[in-house]
């Protein structure tokens, strides 16, 4: 990071290395979120993504879409396992069952969730709590720990909740208002008692006046004063005095009208037009393009650039403006507003990626898929304020008497360095200056939690605790084996003898260690809890070496088979399987390399960077493994089909079956014990309407009275339009919402039945 870093930066970076506690690290304008961005690769020792809600903020973070990376439909996501049209019969929704049924993650993005510790989002002001919730429904999915946010990966949002609102049409809103109090990020499901961190960077690096900070930030918070709409109101200019002005950019509330302004001004210039086209290669589509595919310009014109200098010269930066001062057909001159010098312009790059794991040493890497290349400058005697994010001027004409949106004024004005910079068009009026009341609302609570000390101090204790179970766990790979098998399934079996061995072995060798691996968790958690560092630490460092060892035999097993079966066709999804599960293995092997390292770091208050060391052992581990096999086993398996299959096929040795409890009788029992149907809908991880059908059993065998689980005058009111309606989704649309399926279920067929037999 830069010699600027601030504690809050400083904590920012524990937190992620340290804990895996969800994070919101937000900040007002200029106060280095994007730096530490820029700086997170080298900062931490996980594996992270970036993502962003749309193509462009994707872009400006070096990420990918959200959309893209979790394979999401357009549309609005609806957080209950039940279908949609239990809620809704417009189009255009999902739910956790039609996003698991119909759009399937493929193995490439299945395998890249798989390998990620942390998920980063940038501008999440934009992001909606619906979106977020299909998020962590795809990590819980993929990481097959349903019982945890995200499956148990950190999220690290990053944005600022007073620029841009997430956007959500009236028609949507009436469905989604029944699960979200509002569309904002920090509404959604996942993050609801997450115990998430708010980091606010408080830093600010664009701004050193005082007056103009202070200004700034009662806009921010709803607390603008008489006196700070005057000071700002000094700086009104009419449009003869600004006609005198030297040239500078306007920013307004509305895309019409910077189109208008930048089209009349660019006409206006008595000089020919000159046209430049973008170069697009492969797959680079149109809606992610940062700029026109081909730019007007004429001499004279005023332009800004859109992008920082990538040679490193820093010869300008994303927002600097400059006007045009000549034109040939591959050659654009520009002056620079602030040095008044001349440059000539080169076209920049910008690059559609995906993540992809490396099928040679199994690490995640970003692959460019395709690129956009174009001059870096968009006209510039106007641009919107939704457009002006990001972007820092020393002058500007701010045009915002028509703001429509929460925070308008706010953005528009952050973007200037200081009040000698600010012309306002139009005067502030006080009806403009607002902010979205459910935004004040969360930031100003979560101000009020503990301070960032104790707060990291309590997750690093829980991390640990965590590390030490996770790390040293053997159960989710056989789960993972089994899983496999399961979607395996056929009448097919190999006919070489020991390919049909080797999955078994491998099941029976990572099952062989579950009473060890127990008592080995179980001593370590204690020396933990006591304090004993020095005995935790080499308890840690000899487990390390025998559970490393104990890996390097299941790889070998599992990579073994994965080299009889390469030549075989025609068993692809099979072989996308293998590799899945080779790559499981290899993480557990890096978490266990790692493990002692990061738990000696976090227990001496040292924070740790990246730990390349690590990921270097295990791609030559993984060579070396690989090396070995070749070597003795230079003739491959043979087989008289290609597949190397025929028919019948034996499964993998299952774990004993345990009793099954009669689950709708325990949720019976624990209505009775006192809890709420959503209380046990939560514990249980159950949906409310599966419980209030378990609970129907229960009136149903009379061990409860309907009148436990709804309210006289609502049996009433139910049972007033009885055999009004053939479904019960007829009835819940009479109903409008007021009462759920569960209970419209309850009383109109199970009440009816309890009624007839009193008489």
């Amino acid at each position: 990071m830069n010699n600027e870093s601030t504690d809050r930066l400083e904590f920012a970076a524990r937190f992620v290395n340290t804990t895996g506690a969800p994070i919101f690290l937000t900040g007002k304008a200029g106060t280095g979120k994007t730096t530490f961005l820029r700086d997170l690769s080298r900062l931490t020792h996980k594996q992270f993504v970036i993502v962003a809600p749309t193509g462009i903020a994707a872009l400006n973070a070096r990420g990918v879409t959200i959309h893209s990376q979790f394979l999401l439909p357009f549309g609005s996501f609806l957080p209950t396992n039940e279908a949609e049209g239990n809620f809704t019969d417009q189009h255009g929704f999902f739910t956790q069952q039609t996003l698991a049924r119909k759009h399937p993650l493929n193995h490439i993005r299945r395998t890249v969730l798989k390998s990620i510790d942390l998920l980063v989002i940038d501008e999440v002001s934009m992001l909606r709590a619906d979106i977020l919730d299909a998020v962590d429904y795809r990590m819980r999915s993929v990481k097959r720990n349903f019982k945890i946010p995200f499956g148990g990966v950190q999220v690290l949002l990053i944005g600022d909740l007073y620029q841009l609102p997430p956007v959500v049409k009236d028609q949507e809103w009436t469905v989604l208002s029944r699960f979200y109090k509002s569309m904002h990020f920090f509404e959604a499901k996942a993050l609801q008692n997450s115990g998430m961190i708010y980091l606010e960077l408080d830093k600010i690096f664009r701004q050193q006046d005082d007056v103009f900070i202070r200004i700034l930030n009662h806009l921010r918070d709803n607390r603008a004063t008489a006196e700070d709409v005057k000071v700002l109101n000094q700086h009104f200019r009419t449009p003869d005095e600004i006609r005198d002005l030297p040239p500078c950019i306007t920013l307004t509330t509305h895309n019409y009208k910077a189109d208008e302004l930048n089209l009349r001004e660019l006409r206006s210039l008595d000089s020919p037009s000159f046209f430049y086209d973008a170069d697009v290669e492969r797959d680079f589509p149109e809606n992610l393009f940062p700029l026109p595919q081909s730019i007007e310009l004429k001499v004279g014109a005023r332009v800004m650039f859109i992008k920082n200098d990538s040679s490193g010269l820093s010869s300008y930066f994303n927002g600097k403006l400059a006007t045009v001062t000549n034109l040939e057909e591959d050659q654009i001159w520009v002056e620079m507003d602030d040095s008044r010098e001349e440059y000539v312009l080169k076209k920049e790059l910008w690059e559609n990626k995906k993540y992809k794991i490396n099928p040679e040493t199994k690490e995640l890497e970003e692959e460019v898929i395709g690129t956009f290349s174009q001059y870096p400058i968009k006209l510039a005697w106007a641009v919107t304020v939704h457009k002006s994010q990001g972007l820092t001027f020393d002058r500007a004409i701010i045009d915002v008497g028509q703001a429509f949106a929460p925070g308008q004024v706010y953005v528009a004005l952050s973007r200037l360095r200081s009040l000698d910079g600010l012309i306002l068009q139009t005067r502030v009026q006080p009806d403009v200056i607002y902010s979205d009341p459910k935004v004040v609302d969360f930031t100003q609570g979560a101000a009020h939690q503990h301070s960032l000390n104790e707060l990291l101090s309590e997750r690093q204790t829980q991390y640990l605790a965590e590390l030490i179970q996770d790390t040293f766990e053997f159960e989710s790979l056989r789960n993972s084996l089994n899983q496999f098998d399961k979607n395996q399934d056929s009448s097919m079996e190999f006919e070489d003898e020991s390919l049909r061995q080797d999955l078994p072995q491998l099941f029976e060798l990572l099952g062989s260690e579950r009473e060890n691996t127990g008592k080995f968790v179980a001593q370590l958690g204690n020396l933990l809890r006591m304090g004993e560092q020095e005995k935790l630490l080499q308890r840690l460092e000899k487990g390390t070496e025998y559970y490393l060892g104990f890996l390097d035999q299941a790889l070998e097993i599992l990579m073994e088979h994965e080299v009889k079966v390469e030549d075989f066709s025609r068993i692809k999804t099979y072989q996308s399987g293998l590799e899945e599960l080779e790559f499981e293995l290899l993480r557990k092997y890096a978490g266990i390399a790692r493990s002692a390292r990061l738990i000696q770091a976090i227990l001496k208050g040292e924070n740790t960077g990246k730990l390349t060391d690590v990921d270097q052992l295990v791609a030559k581990k993984r060579k070396s493994i690989l090396a070995k096999i070749r070597e003795n086993n230079p003739k491959k398996a043979e087989a008289s089909t290609k597949t190397g299959k025929k028919k019948s096929k034996e499964k993998l040795p299952k774990p004993p079956k345990e009793k099954k409890e009669n689950t709708k009788e325990l949720s019976v029992q624990l209505f009775l014990s006192g809890k709420s149907p959503e209380e046990i809908a939560k514990e249980r991880e159950f949906t409310l309407s599966t419980i209030m059908g378990h609970l129907g059993q229960g009136v149903k065998s009379g061990k409860l009275k309907l009148e436990q689980l709804v309210a006289e005058k609502d049996i009433k009111e139910i049972q007033s339009v009885a055999g009004k309606f053939d479904s019960l989704k007829t009835y819940f649309e009479y109903f409008e919402g007021k009462f759920d399926y569960g209970t419209l279920r309850l009383v109109l067929f199970l009440g009816e039945e309890e009624l007839r037999n009193s008489r």
